[in-house]
C-alpha cells in the first residue's frame, strides 16, 4: 500500500480502479462518442491519447496531468455527469486548470453529481500508479493505492 497527499479540490470519499494517462485529457475529443450518442458507453475516442484510447472513462478514478483542448471542457464535464458517464474522480498531477475546475463544480452544483478532484500530486505520481490498481480517496486529499499484489491474493 502506498499513500499520496494532494490538495482536495472537490472533497469526497471514493474507492475505485485507476485509469492512468501521461497525456492531457482532451475532453471534447475523448468524450465525442458519448456526446453524439448518449446511450453509447463513455469509451475514449481520442486517438492522440495513447493511454486512454478505446478505454471506458465512466466510473473510474482518472489520473491525468491536466485537461487540454477546447474551452468547452467545463461544460462537457458537466454534460457527461448529467449523462451519468463521468469518472468517480479525477486526480491531477499538476494544479487543476480552470476548465476542469469549472466542469467538476458544475457537475456538483447543477447535476448533484460529485466528481471528486484532487490535484498537485506531481508527475512522479503518474509514473508510480498503474491502470487497474485500486485506490481510496479521502476527503482531505489523501490517496491510498493498493499494492498490485494485495488485490490478487
Amino acid at each position: 500500500m502506498k499513500e499520496y497527499k494532494g490538495r482536495a479540490v472537490v472533497k469526497g470519499n471514493v474507492t475505485g480502479r485507476l485509469l492512468v494517462s501521461h497525456y492531457g485529457l482532451n475532453v471534447l475529443a475523448s468524450y465525442s462518442g458519448v456526446l453524439t450518442n448518449p446511450s453509447a458507453p463513455a469509451v475514449c475516442i481520442d486517438a492522440d491519447n495513447k493511454d486512454l484510447y478505446n478505454k471506458d472513462l465512466a466510473g473510474v478514478i482518472l489520473c491525468i496531468p491536466q485537461v487540454i483542448g477546447s474551452t468547452t471542457a467545463g461544460m462537457l464535464i458537466q454534460t457527461i455527469a448529467a449523462l451519468k458517464k463521468h469518472p468517480k474522480a479525477i486526480i491531477f498531477a499538476n494544479p487543476i486548470d480552470s476548465l476542469a475546475l469549472s466542469g467538476v463544480l458544475l457537475a456538483d452544483i447543477w447535476e448533484n453529481t460529485k466528481i471528486v478532484a484532487v490535484d498537485r500530486l506531481g508527475e512522479a505520481f503518474l509514473d508510480e500508479v498503474k491502470d487497474g490498481q485500486m485506490a481510496e480517496i479521502k476527503e482531505d486529499g489523501t490517496i491510498i493505492i493498493e499494492d498490485e499484489r494485495e488485490g490478487r491474493e
